[in-house]
């Protein structure tokens, strides 16, 4: 019998939907926006690696406090609205420091919504469909990222937009997202005495243990950044720029295809297969970006990065809720997400200090080796 999917989940599909249409309009701009204001490889580590941790180390507060709070949409809604109005500054910055500020302040929203937006998706599935659940959220999201890539794209090529403008017009789109979310509902669960003491000791061992395999593989699962800069170098004139706009459309449009499928491929053969597989894709498109050159080559490594991206994101948070008890799922979810979050920092210093003071093969050799580590711990336990 086919599962129903919840009329919340494709809600919450929706408002990811617009809110990926904002930020991809900006991300594949953002490394070359960065270089053109003075930026290096290891300002980009920066700049990648220090929003996208204090968002992971938001998401187990937030996801805590919405298990204790027994309410998880308003911390969706506060940070979905507070990335928004983030964004109405990213076409001031003059300096790549300012970067350096702005980047992690818009990162805050997705902190405080995610946990409690995972756990809502959760709450609306079972163990036998929440893969599905998950894929096909991640599914409407990446439709998002691949329309607003190619929205840039073409406000760039064709109607000759600038940095600034494409910003600014991605900033107003981001507000759209609030409108589908108002009609979201969310299960009541009981409100437990507040503390600010975050019970991590509640997650069970074989939890625990996948959350550790999960971080060293985000100790090498560096920003995008550096996939659109090494791209870059194969191009020359305007299509240094356009070019790998285009190249993170078609990772994109892979990443969306693929999510809801490689989610429902965990609910049939099992979790740890598709992740395992995903942690070998990642390698491969590593390698394959410090051995290979040229367009073709790019083409082909971004389908591959793209694969490795559905292989593992749906798969890993359906395993992290499949291994949590609904009271704490919140929690579970935002211990995952901070945990792989923080280990994103450091990898991205480390590749960025990679990429400035050796060279740019080095990072991805490296991303290369922490996929491999990650997917042989993972393999040698049989618990899973």
């Amino acid at each position: 019998m086919r599962e129903k999917i919840s009329r919340n989940i494709l809600l919450l599909g929706m408002v990811s939907f617009l809110a990926d249409v904002s930020s991809e309009m900006i991300m594949p701009l953002l490394p070359l926006f960065i270089t053109s204001l003075g930026g290096a490889g290891l300002a980009i580590g920066l700049i990648g690696g220090i929003g996208d941790s204090i968002a992971s180390i938001l998401k187990v507060i937030s996801g805590h406090w919405s298990d204790r709070l027994g309410k998880r949409k308003i911390f969706v809604s506060i940070g979905y609205a507070s990335s928004a109005l983030a964004k109405l500054f990213f076409p001031l910055a003059t300096s790549w420091q300012h970067m350096l500020v702005l980047r992690p302040l818009e990162r805050i929203g997705k902190g405080l919504r995610t946990a409690p937006r995972d756990a809502i998706i959760a709450d609306y599935t079972t163990e036998r469909d929440r893969g599905k659940g998950f894929g096909i959220h991640k599914a409407m999201d990446t439709a998002g990222a691949v329309t607003g890539s190619g929205l840039a794209f073409m406000l760039f090529w064709f109607l000759g937009l600038g940095f600034r403008e494409i910003f600014s017009i991605a900033a107003g789109i981001a507000f759209l997202a609030l409108i589908p979310l108002y009609f979201v509902k969310e299960k009541k669960t009981k409100k437990k005495r507040f503390t600010l003491k975050i019970g991590i000791n509640l997650l069970k061992g074989r939890l625990k243990q996948f959350i550790l395999f999960a971080t060293v593989f985000s100790l090498g699962n560096f920003t995008y950044m550096f996939f659109i800069l090494q791209s870059k170098g194969a191009f020359s004139g305007k299509m240094s720029l356009a070019a790998p706009i285009l190249l993170y459309v078609l990772y994109n449009i892979v990443y969306a295809s693929l999510s809801a499928p490689a989610g429902a491929l965990s609910d049939r053969i099992g979790r740890k297969k598709v992740i395992l597989l995903g942690y070998s894709c990642f390698a491969l498109t590593c390698l394959g970006f410090a051995i290979l050159n040229g367009p073709k080559a790019f083409a082909l490594l971004f389908v591959l990065y793209g694969i490795s991206k559905a292989l593992t994101e749906a798969a890993q948070k359906a395993l992290v809720s499949d291994l949590s008890m609904r009271d704490i799922r919140g929690t579970a979810l935002g211990t995952f997400h901070s945990m792989t979050g923080i280990a994103i920092l450091a990898g991205n210093l480390i590749a960025g200090a990679l990429w400035q003071y050796i060279n740019p093969a080095t990072t991805f050799i490296y991303g290369a080796l922490m996929a491999i580590a990650a997917a042989v711990l993972f393999l040698r336990h049989r618990s899973f």
